[in-house]
């Protein structure tokens, strides 16, 4: 596992301020662009797969659904972005990349967006794009290629986990987002997903139900929010996003709540920074690199040959288990 240093040394900073960048720290003074490189350096240390460059052969338009201020505050969709990227420059494939307010008239092979769009977006993009793949994002009742990551799956395996830990009351820390379109509400799908199954083995207590925006502001607010009406804690909570699970993590440490002796924490996408925090983030890995590479070799396959109907491809999920979920909670 890349250290501390190494990070600090590739990013040409100290590991004072890695730590603390890596760890959110509210009070730390730095500069976007100092923040992104640190972020950037510690996911290509996560990343393994260096492949020799290829000379260009083909084209695809990457649309971003996320600015740099937004990637830096949840790295899943920069962890995906940089997938992308390093497959194309494998495959010697150019990448266009373009927000969607300002698409260009450019000709290309096929076009990857990366995360939500809403109903008169879709649209336009299926008029627009040819070859279009939208990844993380089920847009398959709309006609068009999807790859999406297998929520109910992954949402199991954390309830199974803290089940198998002893845990009977157990909490969420749901995600809030919004089209940026016409601020269409989007479904956390993790949410659904844990009601259904909790409801199933009559664990469910609507009091543990948190939501957020998916930054580490949203839940550090959200946590200490719940944390001030001093109702009855659960002994465990899942959050949705790393980002979520990491500002969560902070309210209840400030609040002299053992992290995870008093209440086990769980996160979701496994981004670079969780091992970092303390203490260190277990998680739903989701392998964003990964993710990523398919996206382009997927959407190649689409160029290469056309299927006669859409597909949504889902891939699964890994549980990392580290030290917030370590112990039996206090029962």
């Amino acid at each position: 596992m890349a250290t501390i240093k190494d990070i600090a040394q590739q990013a040409g900073v100290s590991p004072a301020t890695v730590s603390r960048v890596l760890n959110y720290d509210s009070e730390l003074s730095v500069s976007a662009e100092t923040k992104e490189k640190i972020f950037k350096v510690a996911e290509a240390l996560n990343y393994t797969k260096h492949k020799k460059k290829a000379a260009e052969t083909s084209s695809i338009r990457l649309i971003q659904w996320f600015d740099t201020e937004e990637e830096l505050a949840d790295l899943y969709y920069l962890a995906i972005r940089l997938g992308i990227e390093n497959k194309a420059e494998e495959l010697g494939i150019r990448l266009l990349k373009e927000p969607f307010d300002t698409l260009s008239d450019t000709p290309v092979d096929g076009t990857i967006t990366i995360g939500k769009f809403g109903d008169q977006q879709i649209q336009q993009l299926k008029k627009s794009q040819k070859h279009l793949l939208m990844v993380d994002f089920d847009a398959l009742s709309y006609g068009v290629d999807s790859l999406v990551v297998d929520f109910q799956q992954a949402v199991d395996l954390v309830i199974d986990a803290f089940i198998a830990k002893g845990h009977q009351k157990i909490g969420l820390l749901s995600g809030i987002e919004f089209t940026k379109d016409h601020q269409q509400e989007i479904v956390d799908p993790r949410r659904y997903f844990f009601e259904a199954r909790l409801r199933q083995l009559k664990l469910y207590d609507a009091n543990y139900l948190l939501q957020a925006p998916f930054t580490v502001e949203g839940g550090y607010l959200a946590m200490k929010d719940f944390l001030a009406q001093e109702r009855p804690l659960p002994t465990a909570f899942f959050a949705s996003s790393d980002a979520l699970a990491i500002g969560g993590m902070r309210a209840l440490q400030e609040a002299g709540i053992s992290i995870p002796e008093d209440i086990a924490v769980i996160g979701f996408n496994d981004v670079s920074v969780a091992k970092y925090v303390t203490p260190a983030l277990s998680t739903i890995k989701v392998h964003t690199e990964w993710l990523g590479e398919l996206a382009v070799t997927t959407l190649m396959e689409l160029i290469a040959s056309p299927a006669p109907v859409p597909r949504k491809v889902t891939i699964a999920t890994e549980l990392i288990k580290r030290a917030s979920s370590a112990y039996l909670a206090n029962t």
